[in-house]
């Protein structure tokens, strides 16, 4: 990709970065945004709930992972005030969360604001480095941000639809404009922005005119240090998992229903942690280091830690409501680890090496019994349906070691 772009990268520190106080700070503002997107799951649910929740999700995530970039790449000269006011806009937009589909338009407003003004944040932040990341165009480019702020004066359903299509830009952004082309368009606008420069002290009076200065500098991001931050993610959501299931077993009344879905729920989040980390890379399942590009790797890992808050949600309102399981809660929590399977099956695929009967008899299994579970389950005890999504995550993990074995 770098030679692509025709420029150098700036040569890292070769010493193991881990993740800094202040990113762990940040991380945990990360927690609480995940947490309040993941109740607007709960309860009773229809395909426009699914979608905002989509929507919210995929901008928190995009404001996290901007300044997640921004660490990874600045190290010890990340700005403290920069990703502190951050995450201040992050703690704005969690707190806005719920009031988003309301008939008032005051969280909408405030929660597309503080998004608009993180990105714009983020940035200034590059500039001011004077480096171009290849790996993210989105967060340098403010394409994507442009219907987030049209959306401050629309109403719903025009202000979602506004939000929809500046994800969709911020996905085109990543994976259309080249390296080359990116890096082209930096240095243009550094050009002409030296230019006015000199011009403007010409002008002013001096008899001497001096070249313009520009050196726009290629960055790449860290693997190591990018792949503990994207970990830590993971487990945020996967913790989110264990507080939805906390919360609910605490205002019900216990009893042998309850005992069964809390021991069930825990062993099929174990089982994930066991399926995402144990053999995985990054939180991603069956991903092998350094097989994907980031440009591709991190909207992996933002799909996947949506089904994985989707599933948490959905393990909170069974256990919420231990005698019996909606339809609509059984969908969510079949189709959510369903998604988590197929996501990982992406990643198996540019890994060339592996058996072509590891996708017949794990990946196509995985991702095709929870929705035959979720099709055919109506009066299946909840118990038994999450005991069963249990297996369907062991089974991979016992099929890797035997096949080592």
């Amino acid at each position: 990709m770098d030679a692509a772009a025709g420029q150098k990268p700036e040569p890292h520190d070769s010493r193991e970065r881990h993740a800094s106080w202040l990113e762990l700070f940040f991380d945990l503002v990360a927690v609480t945004a995940v947490a309040q997107v993941a109740h607007l799951l709960r309860g009773d649910l229809g395909p426009s709930d699914l979608g905002l929740y989509a929507l919210l999700f995929l901008a928190l995530w995009t404001a996290w992972i901007c300044f997640t970039l921004y660490g990874n790449v600045a190290g010890e000269g990340t700005r403290t005030r920069t990703v502190l006011l951050a995450m201040f806009g992050m703690a704005v937009m969690a707190a806005a969360v719920h009031g988003v589909h309301e008939e008032e338009d005051q969280h909408a407003r405030v929660f597309a604001l503080a998004y608009v003004l993180i990105r714009v944040l983020a940035n200034q932040s590059w500039q001011r480095r004077r480096q171009v990341l290849v790996d993210w165009p989105a967060a340098q480019m403010s394409l994507g941000v442009t219907p987030w702020i049209v959306s401050l004066w629309a109403h719903v359903p025009v202000r979602y639809w506004l939000w929809a299509l500046g994800v969709a830009l911020d996905l085109y952004v990543t994976f259309a404009v080249s390296a080359r082309e990116f890096v082209k368009r930096h240095k243009d606008e550094d050009q002409h922005e030296a230019l006015e420069r000199s011009g403007s002290r010409t002008e002013g009076g001096s008899s001497r005119s001096t070249p313009p200065v520009t050196g726009v500098a290629v960055a790449r991001s860290q693997a190591e240090h990018l792949s503990e931050r994207l970990g830590l993610f993971v487990l945020i959501v996967l913790g989110e998992g264990i507080a939805q299931v906390v919360d609910a077993a605490s205002d019900v009344a216990w009893h042998r229903d309850v005992w069964t879905l809390g021991v069930a729920s825990f062993f099929l989040l174990a089982a994930v942690w066991t399926l995402s980390f144990r053999h995985g890379y990054s939180g991603v399942p069956h991903l092998a280091e350094g097989v994907l590009p980031t440009r591709a790797a991190l909207p992996l890992h933002c799909f996947l830690s949506g089904c994985l808050a989707a599933l948490a949600a959905a393990l909170g309102s069974a256990v919420e409501h231990p005698d019996s399981l909606s339809d609509g809660t059984r969908w969510l929590m079949c189709s959510a680890l369903a998604g988590y399977f197929l996501l990982s099956g992406l990643a198996w695929l540019p890994d060339a090496h592996q058996e072509g009967r590891w996708l017949r008899w794990v990946a196509l299994p995985c991702t095709g019994l929870p929705l035959l579970l979720a099709a055919f389950g109506t009066g299946v005890r909840t118990g038994v349906v999450i005991w069963l999504l249990v297996l369907v995550v062991l089974w991979p993990i016992f099929y890797d070691r035997r096949r080592r074995t």
